[in-house]
């Protein structure tokens, strides 16, 4: 199994922008608060924005030492050399993913039933997502809240293939806890990093919150 952080931070550019932030700021932010583990979301800006920003997110990543996953673009992953690509069920399909981006890239898939996790375990896939665990209003799925016990089962069904669990989905600092104890690896979040109008300060919250649950 991979090692990854407890704290998925996605670095979503609506979400940003409706903060009142630049994308470019608010990766450099939760880097300065020690996220090693970043999602980098682009849904409205063009190929080329995504491309420039994808690189400048990951040069100041390695030089904090973090993993960049570029969501749903497995294309502008592999030319901005981040640490691999997450995708959806509706995006290009993981076999397909890991042919373009070769065997040492990371690929994430999001599933939100249990058909879909059972699929998934079939998928060369380093992590799998589950989710919305509860409700959200950051991310339009199409699917409704799924709750714990869906985090459950995806981590009995990872652990057989010794995949980590990454949960997303309405997860905030108090959630957080019930989410680990679950059985996730990592909860992603994405509003709740900008909620207090301080993402880098919200980032070591979060870091030292779940540190403190996996040593219990």
């Amino acid at each position: 199994m991979i090692r990854l952080s407890p704290l998925n931070a996605i670095v979503d550019d609506d979400a940003a922008t409706r903060a009142g932030w630049r994308l470019l700021d608010v990766a450099a932010e939760c880097l300065a608060g020690g996220a090693t583990f970043i999602q980098l979301r682009v849904k409205q800006k063009s190929s080329a924005w995504v491309l420039d920003t994808a690189q400048q997110v990951v040069d100041l990543s390695r030089k904090a030492g973090a993993q960049v996953i570029v969501n749903d673009r497995a294309d502008i992953a592999r030319l901005a050399d981040a640490a691999g690509v997450h995708v959806g069920q509706d995006d290009l399909a993981p076999s397909y993913v890991r042919q373009l981006l070769g065997p040492d890239r990371m690929i994430g898939l999001s599933t939100h039933s249990i058909t879909q996790l059972d699929a998934a375990m079939e998928q060369p896939i380093d992590y799998v997502a589950v989710g919305p665990v509860f409700g959200t209003a950051s991310k339009d799925t199409g699917y409704d809240a799924v709750g714990l016990t869906l985090v459950r089962e995806a981590a009995a069904r990872a652990r057989v293939r010794g995949l980590p669990v990454v949960a997303i989905g309405g997860i905030t600092l108090e959630r957080a806890e019930d989410v680990l104890r679950a059985g996730a690896t990592s909860v992603a979040i994405i509003s709740d990093l900008l909620s207090t109008g301080d993402p880098r300060a919200r980032v070591r919250e979060y870091l030292d919150k779940l540190a403190a649950i996996r040593k219990v």
